[in-house]
Order: C-alpha cells, then sequence, then structure tokens
C-alpha cells in the first residue's frame, strides 16, 4: 500500500514533467481556418472539398468562403462526388464499417465478431462533431468528423472519411446547417 506522503510526493513530481507530445502538436499554419476569396460561381451554404489539396471549403458569401484543413482517404479508399448532409451529431458513437474491420481485423479487434459501438468522448476517432454524408437519403458511412489523430490533418491516411482538428470541426459544425450540399473533388 502507498502512503499518503509518497502519493503526494510523486504527483507533485509527475506535475513538473513535459506535457505528452501530443499537446505540444500546433497545425500548420495554412491549415488553420481562415477567411478567403473562391470563385464566384460556389453557392453560399455549401461545402467544397478538394482532397488533393487536403482543404475544405464552407461558402459564406459570394466569393468568399471559410478555409480549412482536413485529412482525408488513402487512396482507393477517398470518397468523391455530391451529398447533403444528412445528420449531425456532437461528440458520436463509432464502429468501423464491415470492409474496415475485414481490411484490417488487428487494428479493429475489439470489433470482430459483435456489435460492440464505441461510445462518444475524447477517445473516440470520430472526435467531436460529425456531419454525415448521404445521398439519395441514404447514409454513406463516410464522415466529415473530428479526429483522435490531428497529425492526419493534411495527408491522405483516413478510410475514407474527411477528417478535421476537433476544435475546427466544431466550428464548421456550428455553422453548417442540416441539409447542406457537400462536393468533393
Amino acid at each position: 500500500m502507498i502512503s499518503r506522503r509518497k502519493f503526494v510526493a510523486a504527483a507533485a513530481a509527475a506535475s513538473t514533467l513535459p506535457m505528452p507530445a501530443l499537446a505540444a502538436f500546433k497545425v500548420d499554419p495554412i491549415f488553420v481556418p481562415q477567411e478567403v476569396r473562391i470563385k464566384k460561381d460556389l453557392a453560399p451554404g455549401q461545402l467544397l472539398v478538394l482532397p488533393k489539396a487536403h482543404f475544405l471549403y464552407y461558402i459564406e458569401d459570394v466569393g468568399k468562403a471559410r478555409r480549412y484543413g482536413v485529412g482525408v482517404g488513402k487512396a482507393g479508399l477517398e470518397f468523391t462526388g455530391t451529398a447533403k448532409i444528412g445528420a449531425k451529431k456532437e461528440w458520436p458513437t463509432w464502429r468501423p464499417t464491415n470492409e474496415m474491420i475485414k481490411r484490417d481485423p488487428k487494428a479493429y479487434s475489439k470489433f470482430v465478431d459483435n456489435e460492440y459501438v464505441q461510445p462518444g468522448g475524447p477517445g473516440n476517432p470520430l472526435g467531436a462533431r460529425a456531419l454525415y454524408l448521404f445521398q439519395n437519403g441514404r447514409d454513406t458511412y463516410f464522415r466529415i468528423h473530428g479526429t483522435t489523430a490531428p497529425r492526419s490533418i493534411g495527408r491522405s491516411v483516413s478510410n475514407g472519411c474527411i477528417r478535421m482538428i476537433n476544435d475546427h470541426v466544431i466550428d464548421l459544425y456550428d455553422r453548417v446547417p442540416m441539409g447542406s450540399t457537400v462536393t468533393v473533388l
């Protein structure tokens, strides 16, 4: 049994240690949300994603957009086309698709041969918010969502979803209404 004195001493010593590497992570300034000019033929309220550039644009007004840095799907797993925001969730639950489990059963071992759904929260891969992409009224299983892997912003590494820094997806979530059009080129 540890004594109270040793516990307090250990806690005090631990508080002097540097924060974990995640706390020191700074997103590249190019991927920080910013107001930019955009083509005037894009309708206000729509979202445009340019995966090769790793940017998502929320069109705020004619010729004006809010640009966010994103992480996107690896080659062969990316979403392209047009969809609508069919659902929005704060701290969403998550379960990998059957295709994801089949592709990498080791990475998703806690989901193999069961119906487990990971609760929402800081450790959930969908992060703080999720915008669900629908086509013809049906869920595509692609999302615009937060991430527990901020270093993936600016990279093509996901299973197809569009990842954002949690603070950035919260900002976008608050701006984008249900039914908004999303175009991914």
